[in-house]
């Protein structure tokens, strides 16, 4: 009796659980329409010029970033407007799909629709596939895919998150043997700005930066989408809390003071603000590769009493 007791319970257990994930799991809506646009980049403080021929998802660079729970249906939509005069494509990371298929180049006045599961929790990048796809991606089509994880044992709450995805500042865009050759690259873009987050180092000093209270645990999504360059991702003044590779709290490394990024790599890392009784902290979020960091690839973290409450929430987890 009381194994059968015991064999009862479990299986309530199990039911349980597999009631959870399915009540957990959803279909999730995502249209993009690629746009071939001009944006304005800072690059003017690097030798090249404020404004750039861009490629884009939806009109900015990075494009929106995408929130969905592990075991998700992601159920996507690419529209390449007939005005257009590149075919255009959809690669996401954290897709396990037929590349001939869903990732195939999509032409001017055509769509594509496709749908997959987000098995794997993570930080992920998407980008354009279409050829020359270094090309595509200098010309800044790729965003990020957030899959939340279901186990969160080992996964703090966070008191805001921030998105910070770094990528190489070509002028040229159109010297596609360059761009392959790593030649004519001359800065780097955080969401696709020069300094985007960095009022120091520039000489206008009119730049956003993140906020946070003291004390708060401050969660960074980073991509590095360079075409050919790894990222150092060192926290200036201050050290990571937490590490989780790929996004993944089953990765977690504790206490480090620089994270080597790979290309097209994603990752999560923790801050915890200090608390000092200043009035305001700085902490710069920085490539410690100098060549990068000092050419735009420097985000200060502010952290004062009175940071404002929306920022590092919902659409602001990505300032503009």
């Amino acid at each position: 009796m009381h194994t059968f007791k015991k064999a009862t319970l479990a299986i309530m257990a199990v039911a349980a659980l597999c009631s959870a994930q399915q009540v957990f799991a959803k279909t999730v809506k995502v249209t993009m329409t690629a746009m071939e646009v001009d944006i304005q980049t800072n690059g003017a403080l690097v030798g090249g010029a404020d404004t750039m021929a861009a490629w884009t998802f939806d009109g900015t660079v990075p494009g929106k970033p995408v929130r969905v729970n592990e075991g998700d249906t992601v159920d996507f939509t690419l529209i390449n407007p007939v005005t257009n005069k590149n075919s255009h494509a959809m690669d996401f990371h954290a897709a396990q799909v037929s590349v001939l298929d869903e990732f195939a180049p999509v032409k001017p006045g055509e769509s594509k629709h496709f749908t997959f599961e987000a098995k794997v929790p993570g930080v992920f990048m998407y980008h354009c596939g279409a050829g020359p796809m270094v090309q595509h991606i200098a010309k800044g089509m790729y965003g990020v895919i957030l899959v939340a994880p279901k186990d969160t044992k080992n996964y703090p709450k966070a008191d805001r998150e921030y998105v910070l995805i770094q990528q190489q500042y070509f002028p040229d865009t159109e010297n596609v043997g360059a761009l392959l050759e790593n030649t004519g690259w001359k800065g780097s873009l955080i969401n696709g700005k020069i300094l985007h987050y960095d009022p120091v180092h520039d000489p206008k000093g009119d730049h956003d930066v993140l906020e946070a209270k003291p004390g708060e645990r401050v969660r960074i999504f980073f991509v590095n989408a360079n075409i050919n360059l790894p990222v150092a991702l060192h926290p200036i003044a201050s050290i990571w809390d937490r590490v989780y590779l790929n996004g993944n709290p089953k990765n977690t490394l504790y206490g480090m003071q620089t994270y080597n990024v790979a290309v097209a790599e994603g990752v999560t890392l923790d801050i915890v603000t200090p608390v000092n009784g200043k009035p305001a902290t700085g902490i710069a979020i920085v490539d410690h590769a100098m060549g990068a960091a000092l050419r735009g690839a420097i985000s200060v973290l502010v952290s004062k009493p009175d940071a404002d409450p929306k920022k590092g929430h919902g659409e602001m987890i990505i300032l503009k």
